[in-house]
């Protein structure tokens, strides 16, 4: 993966021009930014200096912007590495199926910055599954007003063949805390105990056949047409703070995203029987996903050294009020749960007369997960697990924004494996490489979720000194 070490590098000094931009930023108070009331009085955190804010108080303009055709291949604007949409893995993993499953549809994307200095950008994508010259549907960003809190945006994903994103214009400098408000979310899981609810089931809207066509974890399905990829209906999610190991996130097909992830903080609202275990945080038990309302936020920190999904996605490690477990072992009673273990769930029906607050802290030392509301059980409270870059011999994937600060220990060879060939990821963390930090809100991936939600406050700090 020469295109990612090297994308790695160069990366690298695009975050210490950031800290740089992040440090003499003139600070941005809530009243020149904020969309509503009842902002100024928690813009403050001790310790923390804001340098820029986001409070959606003026109209957005990324709906207006024009479609462009995603070029792909590496000379794309929205290139990263080899699990790219048309990347060399999938295609060293299944062609000749894969090249012709892609031949059958374009990319259309917006890339919009807003915000003062133009510190936060919009990446919209949709699928043109027809290459009529237009996306089949019409993902956006938009100003609306939440009553009782004024101006938000709000991400609307009419299809799951599409995405919607908010992250950093450009890279976080390498101590910083990001926060953002959630106002509303609609992205499936139950209401009233149902997952079929407004004429949906798990958010999903019953329009044609919604399958992961073309992109899987091991590449095209050999011979498959597209409403006979597998059904997406049954899982839903959203992003709503989550920190990546680039500079240019965007939407792509699905297996990508989880080979960048550095700390997870998404909701995976799985319409299934499945393994997982939810967190209580009131009793500090644990009890089975199947069982919960399937509006949990996931608090996760990718591992550097295990991998999982056909070697293209990091292995987990979780931190609760339940404690903290080994995403590669079995947990809870008897160890009767595995994969994902959810730290608390949402309680959409009070949104936006209540509020979700997510944060990201990094340190000198390591991450900090911070997620604050009414959360199922406990009520309204504050949850915050920390892990440092490498506790316990188990480091944080990609960790370092620079060189200087890793000296190749947990590099490793991958072989992911295809149904007509396999791709080897010769360095997976090489000596000399760096990696940026970014955010993402929103929905990364180009064939799975739909739905909506407002989100407000973004904000960004660093140190106080």
């Amino acid at each position: 993966m020469h295109l990612r070490r090297e994308l790695g590098r160069r990366l690298g000094a695009l975050a210490l021009t950031a800290a740089a931009l992040a440090a003499t930023a003139p600070g941005t108070g809530a009243a020149d930014t904020a969309g509503g009331a009842g902002t100024a009085g928690v813009a403050h955190r001790p310790g923390w200096r804001l340098v820029a804010a986001e409070g959606f108080g003026r109209p957005l303009h990324v709906d207006a912007a024009p479609w462009v055709r995603d070029p792909l291949g590496p000379n794309s604007p929205w290139a990263v590495d080899a699990f790219d949409d048309d990347g060399a893995a999938f295609r060293a993993m299944s062609d000749p199926d894969f090249s012709a499953q892609l031949a059958t549809l374009d990319i259309y994307r917006k890339r919009v910055a807003f915000g003062e200095r133009g510190w936060l950008t919009a990446e919209i994508a949709a699928v043109d599954s027809d290459r009529d010259g237009r996306p089949d549907s019409n993902p956006g960003l938009s100003t609306v007003h939440v009553p009782g809190h004024g101006r938000a945006a709000r991400i609307d994903q009419p299809s799951w063949d599409a995405g919607v994103l908010i992250r950093p214009t450009r890279p976080l400098p390498p101590r910083y805390r990001v926060e953002m408000t959630l106002r509303a979310i609609d992205f499936g899981g139950t209401r009233d105990g149902s997952f079929s609810y407004d004429g949906k089931f798990n958010g999903y809207r019953p329009t044609g056949c919604k399958t992961s066509y073309p992109w899987t974890f091991t590449g095209a399905l050999p011979g498959t047409a597209r409403c006979d990829y597998p059904d997406v209906t049954r899982f839903n999610g959203f992003y709503y703070l989550t920190i990546l190991d680039h500079a240019n996130p965007a939407p792509h097909g699905n297996p990508g995203i989880h080979y960048r992830r550095k700390v997870i903080m998404d909701g995976y609202y799985t319409a299934t029987q499945n393994p997982y275990g939810t967190c209580n945080p009131a009793t500090g038990q644990i009890y089975g996903t199947p069982d919960s309302s399937a509006n949990g936020v996931n608090a996760i920190f990718a591992r550097g050294d295990r991998f999982r999904n056909n070697n293209v996605s990091n292995e987990y490690y979780f931190k609760t009020a339940c404690g903290e477990f080994d995403g590669t072992k079995p947990f809870g009673p008897d160890g009767r749960y595995r994969g994902i273990l959810t730290s608390a769930e949402l309680q959409p029906e009070l949104l936006p007369a209540a509020e979700y607050r997510f944060a990201v802290e990094r340190d000198g030392s390591g991450y900090t997960i911070e997620m604050s509301g009414p959360f199922r059980f406990v009520g309204q409270t504050t949850l915050r697990f920390r892990h440092e870059f490498v506790e316990d011999g188990r480091p944080i994937w990609h960790h370092n924004n620079t060189p200087d600060a890793y000296g190749g220990e947990f590099d490793t060879s991958l072989t992911s494996t295809g149904p007509s060939g396999e791709y080897r990821t010769e360095h997976t963390w090489p000596a000399g490489s760096a990696y940026p930090d970014t955010f993402i809100i929103g929905d990364p991936h180009l064939n799975f979720y739909e739905g909506s939600a407002v989100v407000d406050d973004i904000r960004l700090y660093v140190p106080r000194r």
